[in-house]
C-alpha cells in the first residue's frame, strides 16, 4: 500500500513502525458551531483510511481530538451568556450526531484539549528549559521559531521569506514576529488555568502536540487533517513537539483537499456556508458520503446540488443492481451451466482493480469506477435469459454480494438493505419535489383495485394521474412499485 506523504511530497510504501499496529492522529473540530461540508470531507477521508487499514489486517488506534477552548468558542460563549464548556459540549454532541448519520465511525480515542492542560504545561516548561521558548513579563509563553532549524520542512516555507514583512503587533512581547504562542495570559471574560507564568490558557498548536503524544507512541505512523492545516498548525506542531521531546513527531503526513461551493470558497460572508445539517435537509446522508468519495482525497472538490444529484443517481444505480441481484438469488431455480470464462474473469479483474486502487493512495474515485464496472457486468448477466438462471450466475451473484460487503466495510457505503435505501431515496426525492406521497399511494391502490375488477378505463385514469405527477409504476411479482421519473 502506498500513501502520499506531504513531508516528502511523494507516494511512499506504507509500513507502520510497530509491526501490525498503526497509530493515527487526525485534527478534529473546534467546537463552536455546527460542522460544515469541509469537516465532513476530512472526517470521511480519515474514516475510510482507518477502515481500509483495518481491512488489510492492521490494528489501528485512531485518535481524533476536540478543541474545546479557543478564541471562537470564548467569543460565542460570551455572546450567548453561557460558559465555554457549554458551547463546546453542545457542538461536540452535534458533531457526533452528524458523523453518525454519515456512517463515520467514532475514533478510538477522542481527547479534549482541556483534559490535557498539565501535559501542555510540561511541554512549555521543557521548551523554556532548552531555550526553545520564553515567557514574557505579562505571562505569555512563545516558541522561538528560529531555534528550530528545520522549521518549514513540512510546508516548504522559508523562514527568511516568512520574516519579510512580518511585524510584532502593538502590545505583543515577542522577540521575533514569527514566534507563536504556546500559552496565553488570561484576559477578562476568558476561562483560565493556573501555570508557573500566571493564570492563562493554551495556544491552539500546543493542544494537538499534547493530545497526540499522550495517546500514541511517537513517532506517529500517520498524522492527518485538511490542507489548510499544513501551515501554520502542523508546521508548528512539528517544531514544538520535536524540540521538546527530541524525536521525530510523525512519519506520514496525510492531508485532504479543499471544498468549494459552486466553484467559490465557502464563506459565511458570501452566503454559501453549508453545514452538514443544511445539506441533509434535502439529501440522504449516504448520498453526501458517496459524493465526497467520488474525488481523490487530495484533489479539491466542488460542492453543488447538481453534483449531489449526480451522486444520487450513481448510488441509486448500484443499489438497484444489488436489489435485483438479491431478488434473483431468492427466486431463481438454478440450472446446470457456467458463465463464459470472459465474464468471470472480468468480474475478478474488476474486483482486484478495486483493491489495487485503494492500495494506490486509497484512491476512492478510481475504486468506485471499478464498482460501476462490476454493476454493469452483473446487470448484463441478469438481463441475459440463457445465463441468468444457470449455476454460474448464482456463483457470480454470491461473489457480488461478498464484494458489496467489502465495499461497505472499506468505504462505508452500499451497506443498507437495498429495498430500504431505495424507498428512503424515493421518499427524499418526493419531499424535495413537494410530491404528495399519500395521494400517490391512494392512486396506486385505486389502480390495483380497478385492475383486479378488470375496470381498465379506471386503471388507465389512475395511471395517467400518476404519470402527470412524475411517478413511474413498475409491476412486480410482489406488487406495484413506484418511483419518480
Amino acid at each position: 500500500m502506498q500513501l502520499y506523504n506531504t513531508m516528502t511530497r511523494r507516494k511512499e510504501v506504507f509500513e507502520p513502525l510497530r509491526s501490525g499496529r498503526v497509530g493515527m492522529y487526525a485534527c478534529g473540530i473546534t467546537a463552536y458551531d455546527y460542522s460544515h461540508i469541509g469537516h465532513a470531507r476530512s472526517a470521511v477521508v480519515f474514516d475510510v483510511l482507518a477502515r481500509y487499514l483495518r481491512h488489510k489486517g492492521y490494528t489501528v488506534t485512531f485518535v481524533r481530538n476536540f478543541t474545546d477552548v479557543d478564541d471562537k468558542i470564548i467569543a460565542r460563549a460570551n455572546r450567548e451568556g453561557v460558559s465555554s464548556a457549554e458551547i463546546a459540549e453542545t457542538y461536540i454532541a452535534a458533531f457526533h450526531e452528524d458523523m453518525d448519520r454519515l456512517n463515520v465511525q467514532r475514533a478510538d480515542i477522542e481527547p479534549r484539549a482541556t483534559e490535557y492542560i498539565p501535559v501542555m504545561l510540561d511541554l512549555c516548561r521543557r521548551l523554556i528549559e532548552t531555550g526553545h521558548a520564553y515567557a514574557t513579563p505579562s505571562g505569555d509563553v512563545y516558541f522561538r521559531v528560529r531555534s528550530f532549524p528545520a522549521y518549514g520542512k513540512l510546508s516548504g516555507r522559508d523562514v527568511d521569506d516568512l520574516r519579510s514583512g512580518a511585524r510584532v503587533a502593538p502590545g505583543e512581547e515577542k522577540e521575533d514576529p514569527l514566534d507563536f504562542a504556546l500559552w496565553k495570559a488570561a484576559k477578562p471574560g476568558e476561562p483560565f488555568w493556573d501555570s508557573p507564568w500566571g493564570q492563562g490558557r493554551p495556544g491552539w498548536h500546543i493542544e494537538c502536540s499534547a493530545m497526540s503524544e499522550k495517546n500514541l507512541p511517537l513517532p506517529l505512523d500517520i498524522h492527518g487533517g485538511g490542507q489548510d492545516l499544513i501551515f501554520p498548525h502542523h508546521e508548528n506542531e512539528i517544531a514544538q513537539s520535536e524540540a521538546a521531546l527530541g524525536k521525530e513527531f510523525a512519519r506520514f503526513w496525510v492531508h485532504n483537499g479543499f471544498v468549494q461551493i459552486d466553484s467559490e470558497k465557502m464563506s459565511k460572508s458570501l452566503g454559501n456556508f453549508k453545514t452538514i445539517r443544511d445539506i441533509l435537509e434535502q439529501r440522504q446522508p449516504e448520498t453526501l458520503r458517496f459524493f465526497l468519495l467520488g474525488k481523490h482525497y487530495r484533489s479539491p472538490i466542488d460542492f453543488s446540488f447538481d453534483g449531489m444529484d449526480d451522486a444520487e443517481r450513481g448510488l441509486k444505480r448500484v443499489y438497484e443492481c444489488l436489489a435485483e441481484a438479491e431478488r434473483a438469488r431468492a427466486r431463481a431455480a438454478w440450472k446446470p451451466g457456467t458463465l463464459p470464462d470472459e465474464v468471470t474473469r472480468e468480474f475478478d479483474d474488476l474486483n482486484r482493480a478495486f483493491f489495487e486502487a485503494m492500495d494506490d493512495d486509497f484512491n476512492t474515485a478510481a475504486a468506485l469506477g471499478h464498482v460501476f464496472g462490476i454493476v454493469r457486468l452483473v446487470n448484463r448477466v441478469l438481463e441475459d435469459k440463457p445465463l441468468k438462471n444457470c449455476q454460474g450466475a448464482a456463483e457470480l451473484l454470491e461473489k457480488f454480494a461478498r464484494a458489496a460487503a467489502d465495499w461497505s466495510a472499506t468505504l462505508g457505503v452500499f451497506g443498507a438493505r437495498p429495498e430500504v435505501f431505495l424507498r428512503e431515496l424515493r421518499d427524499t426525492r418526493a419531499g424535495r419535489l413537494g410530491l404528495d406521497t399519500a395521494r400517490v399511494e391512494n392512486l396506486l391502490a385505486e389502480r390495483s383495485e380497478a385492475r383486479a375488477a378488470k375496470d381498465f378505463t379506471r386503471a388507465d385514469a389512475a395511471r395517467d394521474a400518476l404519470s402527470a405527477l412524475g411517478v413511474q409504476v413498475r409491476d412486480t411479482p410482489e406488487g406495484p412499485v413506484w418511483d419518480i421519473s
